[in-house]
């Protein structure tokens, strides 16, 4: 009766499924990931995702044990004993006893059993919460990375081309040795920060594929940026009241949700501790068959138990004292998590504000610096101009391509983590992200 697999009182059926990815399936090998595609197979392959689920599944067994209390236990037992000169006795019995009123201490063990699996599912919820944020994290890392080598890439040809104009005019007798050197020094720096960008690259693709479950080493394809309607987008529907925006945090946050079943799971410990000093009544019945050489006997019971624990060293109390503690404890936990709650969206919705007033303003500096960058060189080709304008225009293009990357791969993760904060980070909010984060081409003029 007790299968290996089985499961009488249906208790898997009360676990909640992964209800952020697609069934699981294979890296695609002939094509580029979306943030979808990331985002499902972590949670698919993540180690993190296996041991919550597991850990869900051992709490909704444990519920099945705190049920099973409320059948009878029925036991058989058998014997034969053989003893000389000549004596065979064997003897078959069949018991059964029945737990008929406890004064709720089945009753607060099941409850307890069951605030624990709705506990552990909120933990899995939160888990995968995490996990769904790292990865949208990672993603989003690799493609800023990859825009800041492209970015390092371009300023090294411009370094590039600036040592090239200034070598040209001074073999021309136009500039002096200084500006030959200062544009070298420049080339030479700028190809290090090209150097240490692809670096960077490099480990943003190993932490992503480790997320993945997979090898640090492993190349995983991502997909090209398609511009999209979210590009020019503010905080969308995160424009709301903050504090409700609290209100709905603390709704749906499935840590919140753990801890307050962990209250009650303390609350129905205190009262498995009180019923445990009190009577119990008992339905007990046995039969039993005897052959004592040749001479068989049979007998049967059927009657009503009662036990009353009358002193037990003071265990009892000492144990109700312990259960009423440790539920102050969960409450006073219940309470800490909702105030940090509260700090959380409040912090993420600011700085999703102020990634959004970057995000904003950094399209107008790369756009000013880029000007200002064809014009000093413009100026210098043409004789007009010194060196250090140009080299300084280029700092200052340099920086502000690296700025804008940054800028807008803050405001993609404030978004992110905003939503995170408030317990709604899932695949539906990936509708509202842009597949990447650079949100334009290095190469060309930006267009805001």
């Amino acid at each position: 009766m007790a299968g290996e697999s089985s499961d009488p009182f249906s208790t898997g059926a009360t676990l909640p499924a992964l209800r952020y990815a697609e069934p699981c399936a294979n890296l695609p090998a002939d094509r580029s990931l979306d943030l979808a595609d990331v985002v499902s197979i972590a949670l698919c392959n993540n180690p993190q995702t296996r041991e919550v689920w597991a850990s869900s599944r051992a709490q909704a067994a444990q519920v099945g044990v705190s049920q099973a209390s409320y059948l009878p236990d029925v036991s058989a037992s058998a014997s034969e004993n053989r003893s000389t000169p000549g004596t065979n006795q064997r003897s078959l019995g069949l018991s059964l006893s029945y737990l008929l009123y406890d004064f709720g201490a089945r009753a607060a063990n099941l409850d307890y059993a069951r605030q624990l699996l709705a506990a552990a599912s909120a933990t899995q919820d939160s888990t995968v919460q995490a996990l769904f944020l790292a990865v949208v994290q990672a993603y989003y890392q690799t493609h800023a990375t990859q825009a800041a080598f492209e970015a390092a890439s371009v300023s090294e040809h411009a370094a590039q081309e600036s040592f090239a104009a200034a070598k040209a005019r001074h073999q021309a007798g136009s500039a002096t040795p200084a500006d030959k050197f200062a544009a070298q020094t420049a080339y030479s720096q700028a190809t290090l920060n090209r150097i240490t960008a692809d670096g960077a690259l490099k480990i943003a693709r190993g932490n992503l594929a480790n997320l993945l479950g997979l090898d640090a080493n492993r190349q995983v394809n991502l997909a090209a940026h398609r511009p999209d309607g979210h590009e020019n987008e503010i905080s969308g529907n995160f424009e709301q009241n903050i504090a409700a925006l609290i209100e709905q945090a603390r709704q749906h946050r499935p840590d919140l949700q753990a801890a307050a079943a962990l209250v009650k799971a303390a609350e129905s410990t205190t009262e498995a501790a009180r019923a445990a000093g009190k009577p119990a009544v008992s339905l007990v019945a046995a039969t039993s068959q005897n052959n004592n050489s040749g001479i068989n006997t049979h007998s049967s019971s059927l009657g009503v138990s009662l036990s009353v624990p009358l002193f037990s060293g003071y265990a009892p109390t000492y144990r109700i004292r312990a259960a009423e503690a440790q539920t102050e404890t969960r409450q006073a936990q219940f309470e800490r998590l909702r105030l940090q709650v509260a700090l959380d969206v409040w912090t993420a919705y600011q700085n999703l504000i102020t990634a959004t007033q970057n995000r904003l303003t950094t399209a107008d500096l790369l756009s000013s610096a880029e000007q200002s960058e064809r014009v000093a060189l413009g100026r210098y080709k043409a004789g007009a101009g010194i060196i250090l304008d140009v080299l300084n225009a280029q700092n200052a293009l340099a920086s502000a391509r690296q700025q804008r990357i940054q800028a807008t791969f803050n405001w993609n993760i404030s978004r992110a983590t905003l939503a995170r904060a408030m317990g709604s980070l899932d695949t539906d909010f990936l509708q509202t992200l842009p597949a990447r984060t650079s949100g334009e081409n290095v190469r060309k003029t930006h267009q805001p």
